[in-house]
């Protein structure tokens, strides 16, 4: 293999195209920026606007991707391809693909359904096919969300459009549904009152609606109560927590009882060994985490941050030098 010869071929294209060559990391730069630009100023404008903020996502990313593909053609355009053929050969896998992923576009289009009719908004918990969370994001194929212990679990768009979702976060106001059983021999309206008066007790419960309490079910070993009460849906768990931790100890001090299922009780008159580690616990050694620095990014910097960035590069260079 001649390299003198390879190496001067190399050479001569270089030569013989270095305008070309210039112009077309020219545009690559100059279209990079101009991009980011744009993508900045349409986020800003939708940000004046009403729309949920998953929504301003969705359009942006899409506004994003017609972009960026319409850049890769004036690339390609300014290196003397014709685009013409391109967009042949690329409408042409385009449907090629489109069969093959059949599900994908299906769940395209659902995402563009679930975001043009405004299902859910940014922070609404929503349970759908046994899986519940907080809505974090919405994009071209899934929606993600977050789940109450911090995991995150991604659902296809089709699969919310197809299937009940309930949306606990829809409205500004819940309704706190309880269940309250006490033995037979308890005062009916003696439990309506302890259970009105603890709901009533907490300043976020609306006194309109009146808080409700009325007997439900007359079972096999309990008669059960069913209560109520609205509160903001922020306060649902609180609220809660705070009426059934209350209402439990409201019936030991007017001695309710709560029944229970019987058991038969057997003991054991083997003596039983348990293994035990006599090594005491180790002390704690904190762990060192690495601070995550923020990257700068072009699209959703302001001028005034593009500024500061700038001055920071120049500072930064001069001490290099």
């Amino acid at each position: 293999m001649n390299w003198e010869k390879i190496w001067d071929t190399i050479v001569n294209f270089f030569n013989d195209n270095i305008w070309s060559i210039a112009k077309f990391f020219g545009v690559l730069i100059i279209g990079l920026i101009v991009v980011k630009i744009l993508i900045n100023i349409i986020k800003r404008i939708l940000n004046r606007t009403h729309m949920e903020k998953i929504s301003q996502n969705f359009i942006t990313a899409i506004i994003k991707f017609l972009l960026y593909l319409l850049f890769v053609l004036v690339l390609l355009s300014t290196i003397g391809i014709e685009v013409t053929g391109i967009l042949t050969a690329f409408s042409a896998a385009l449907l090629a693909v489109g069969m093959a992923l059949q599900n994908n576009i299906a769940n395209l289009a659902n995402g563009i359904v679930i975001v043009s009719n405004q299902m859910f908004k940014k922070g609404d918990y929503i349970s759908v096919n046994g899986v519940e969370g907080s809505i974090q994001e919405i994009n071209f194929l899934f929606t993600t969300i977050v789940t109450a212990d911090n995991k995150r679990i991604t659902i296809p768009n089709s699969d919310i459009v197809n299937n009940p979702v309930t949306n606990s976060g829809a409205h500004p106001k819940r309704r706190v549904d309880f269940t309250f059983s006490v033995a037979y021999e308890t005062d009916v309206e003696l439990v309506k009152k302890i259970v009105k008066d603890v709901m009533i007790s907490n300043g976020k419960v609306y006194l309109d609606p009146t808080p409700f309490c009325r007997l439900k079910t007359l079972a096999s070993s309990s008669i059960d109560f069913f209560a109520n009460c609205w509160v903001d849906s922020s306060d649902y768990w609180d609220v809660y927590y705070y009426v059934i931790e209350n209402v439990y100890n409201e019936f030991k001090r007017n001695n309710i009882s709560i029944p229970y299922n019987q058991l038969e009780i057997r003991q054991r008159t083997d003596k039983i060994t348990m293994p035990v580690i006599k090594t005491p616990l180790p002390n704690r050694v904190e762990k060192t985490r690495k601070e995550n620095k923020k990257k700068f990014d072009l699209e959703d910097a302001s001028l005034t941050d593009i500024i500061k960035e700038a001055k920071k590069n120049k500072k930064k260079t001069k001490k290099e030098q």
